[in-house]
């Protein structure tokens, strides 16, 4: 997730007043926008740019962007949404937990007839388009549209080539390559794998390991409460023993246990660790930071891997101009901006892949596309029931210390799972 600036609210940006010529209105307005991307990001970009377009389409309309962190529009929303202060636009969390919830206190305005029209239902692929869709309890993937992102996140594989190279390894082609990889390193005493155990990194090796071995059916049964849900299925079995077993091996590293996922990213971009696997939200700083060469490839063996589309814009109930809000959303959906968001390594939805000159954002892109295509978007494993986080990374934490066995972590996931699904 990209980090946040600091609040920089009242911030306003003046959009020079043309005289109307019928293609906007002669009364001043105002578009009130909100969201929490840095500057520098390649969404703070994107959205800068697509604010003077906006702008330049609209004579006469000035739009305030206000810059919010994002626990400030998380820990607030439904207060300032259910007040006079609501913005017409602002950026969301996606999810059952946030936007479902908001959608289901009634603070949301209902997008569908405007997805419809200006097409961004044709453009989002079924993996992203899941997380804009809530229905009646505010759970995701069907009901009506009450966000709509316009970028995408994915995991993948990260490399250190030039690590690969020293040691005489193969860039990983096969799960079978991968697995080799790793062998070779810890041969010679290098840790493969960066991990975090205090946070979402650990849990996420579980989930794709189990993805591996899963199908769309058993992501919805899982994610959407559409079927049961057994943890000594074979996929988790799978899972849980073949994460135990990568620890035991020195795939992962027992002194991670209390590591944070900025500590592994770092470990990565310091050249100490040869593999991380985590999500496109690493790409742009890796560009920036890392001082080696370095390649990513999806997860192999798996047309399944955690990701989902990005945050959403969406438009509150109590919004004063939601048709301006319409057409800034339909704006960020454009080619033009779409290629920019691209170019500057984020992962748009509605690219023209023709447009994307940097390589690395090419294979940024062409990877997601490859994923898309096949809709392997399996959103992520925290998901599905509230608190759900906290009990993956204590218990994936036992798995790490060897303090618990793989049935009876499935037996405390189980558990967990159960007691916070809607019951059915």
């Amino acid at each position: 997730m990209a980090s946040a600036a600091a609040a920089l609210a009242g911030t306003l940006l003046l959009a020079s007043c043309g005289d109307s010529d019928g293609g906007g209105s002669s009364d001043a307005k105002t578009l009130r926008l909100w969201h929490y991307e840095a500057p520098n990001s390649a969404m703070g970009v994107a959205w800068a740019e697509a604010i003077k377009e906006f702008e330049a389409k609209h004579p006469g309309v000035k739009v305030k962007f206000e810059e919010k962190s994002f626990e400030q529009i998380q820990k607030t929303a439904p207060m300032v949404l259910n007040s006079s202060d609501a913005p017409d636009l602002m950026e969301y969390n996606k999810g059952n937990a946030t936007a479902g919830l908001l959608s289901k206190q009634g603070l949301l305005t209902d997008l569908s007839a405007e997805a419809t029209k200006r097409g961004w239902d044709k453009l989002l692929s079924p993996g992203v388009r899941t997380t804009s869709q809530y229905d009646t309890n505010g759970v995701m993937g069907s009901g009506k549209w009450y966000g709509v992102p316009n970028y995408a996140e994915y995991t993948m594989v990260y490399f250190n080539k030039d690590l690969f190279a020293k040691y005489g390894i193969p860039e990983p082609k096969t799960f079978d390559d991968l697995v080799s990889a790793m062998d070779t390193f810890v041969d010679n005493k290098v840790t493969p794998l960066a991990n975090s155990g205090a946070e979402y990194l650990a849990q996420q090796y579980v989930y794709q390991l189990a993805l591996s071995k899963a199908d769309r059916a058993w992501v919805d049964a899982y994610e959407l409460y559409q079927g049961k849900v057994d943890f000594h299925d074979a996929a988790w079995t799978y899972a849980a023993e073949t994460f135990a077993d990568w620890v035991k091996k020195g795939y992962i590293g027992k002194n991670s246990t209390s590591t944070k996922a900025e500590e592994a990213g770092v470990s990565f971009i310091q050249g100490k660790a040869p593999i991380l696997f985590s999500g496109s939200w690493w790409y742009g700083r890796f560009q920036d930071e890392a001082k080696f060469d370095w390649g990513t490839t999806l997860w192999p063996g798996s047309n399944l891997t955690p990701g989902s589309g990005g945050n959403l814009w969406v438009v509150p109930k109590s919004a004063e101009n939601k048709d301006l809000a319409y057409d800034f959303i339909d704006i960020t959906m454009s080619k033009k901006i779409q290629n920019l968001l691209g170019n500057k390594g984020g992962v748009p939805v509605a690219a023209d892949a023709a447009a994307i000159t940097d390589p690395r954002s090419k294979d940024l892109i062409t990877n997601f596309n490859t994923l898309s295509d096949r809709d392997g978007l399996a959103f992520y494993p925290d998901w599905p029931v509230p608190g759900f986080y906290d009990v993956l990374v204590s218990e994936t934490q036992k798995l790490i210390t060897g303090s618990a066995q793989p049935d009876a972590y499935l037996d405390a996931l189980q558990e967990a799972y159960d007691k916070g699904a809607p019951k059915r």
